[in-house]
């Protein structure tokens, strides 16, 4: 399907730059123009696309039927699936974290969503089908989604309410019950500028990350010679999964800008697990979340948060090793 892509990227970088076809640069450049346009035209289509849905699928609601009903255990999975068609990163999930909060949402519920929000979604799965295939794509999902219902399941029977900051509490105590209205008139034709807008808005603030980290992916397919990485975390280190993690913690990225880097990982000779649990600790647990989380959270249940998500990702990446 986009083999016309690698034809332009080998077209510019040999005969337009005529860059020798050996040499690291023109391997690091190749890799960056091909995989740069066709993450973005990836991107571009199914954000468009989720956001036509999601115009007919309003936050609001949802936050309201999971305060509002009993769902006898499957709450927990109906969050996690929420969070699968909410195109977010871990940070610009806080926000509708403390909504969600603020809506009387039970806390493990809530951490569901934010589990499984900046791993899975539209944007992750679409990338994920056009680098590894139908088959990582459907086994990623389903760890994703489960890592989020397990983990929401897990932190609500260790009833860390109490651990909510005063700020939450007061906002909880003060808070009178707000009607909201779905504007569910408008015709497909007047909801596109908004869909647009809004696909827009994300393109921006993905693009960023995107090409960073393709720019990294291209340094580390260029340059970093085979076998590099092995020696920390290949196949023949029991430790590789867990390391990967604690190694991705500092970082921050979104599935869109880290994907490529996974991908480098695996061509390098990484296990796909350990590559996988890689990208679950940059995208799900990052410091700039934790900041952000201070708000809302003591710092014992942010340790916890992570504590109990670092254990899932670990395992996740074991099974991932397993099944592949």
């Amino acid at each position: 399907m986009f083999n016309w892509l690698q034809n332009i990227a080998d077209w510019f970088v040999f005969d337009i730059l005529n860059l020798n076809e050996t040499s690291h640069l023109a391997a690091a450049l190749n890799f960056f123009i091909y995989d740069s346009v066709k993450i973005l035209l990836l991107l571009f289509t199914i954000v468009f696309l989720m956001g036509i849905i999601n115009s007919y699928f309003p936050v609001e609601r949802v936050r309201n039927y999971l305060s509002r009903k009993k769902l006898y255990g499957f709450e927990y999975l109906s969050a996690s699936l929420f969070g699968v068609v909410t195109p977010f990163c871990s940070c610009s999930s806080v926000p509708l974290f403390i909504g969600f909060v603020k809506g009387g949402i039970p806390l493990g519920v809530t951490f569901s969503f934010l589990v499984t929000s900046p791993l899975v979604n539209e944007v992750a799965i679409g990338l994920f089908l056009g680098l590894f295939g139908v088959k990582v794509t459907l086994v990623y999902v389903l760890s994703g989604v489960l890592l989020g219902t397990i983990s929401g399941a897990i932190l609500q029977k260790l009833k860390l309410e109490k651990n909510l900051t005063d700020w939450v509490k007061n906002v909880l105590k003060n808070s009178q019950a707000e009607t909201e209205i779905f504007e569910g008139k408008q015709n497909f034709k007047s909801r596109l500028p908004i869909i647009w807008q809004e696909a827009t808005k994300i393109l921006k603030g993905v693009l960023p990350y995107v090409l960073i980290g393709i720019a990294i992916g291209g340094i580390m397919h260029g340059y970093i010679p085979e076998g590099f990485f092995e020696q920390y975390i290949g196949k023949d280190n029991p430790f590789a999964v867990p390391l990967a993690v604690i190694i991705a913690v500092p970082m921050y990225s979104n599935a869109s800008g880290i994907l490529p880097v996974v991908q480098v990982l695996v061509a390098k000779g990484i296990p796909l697990g350990t590559a996988i649990a890689f990208m679950m600790g940059v995208v799900g647990l990052s410091l700039p979340e934790a900041m952000l989380l201070k708000k809302v959270m003591t710092m014992k249940l942010i340790g916890i948060f992570f504590g109990v998500v670092t254990i899932c990702i670990i395992i996740s990446g074991f099974m991932f090793n397993i099944i592949f």
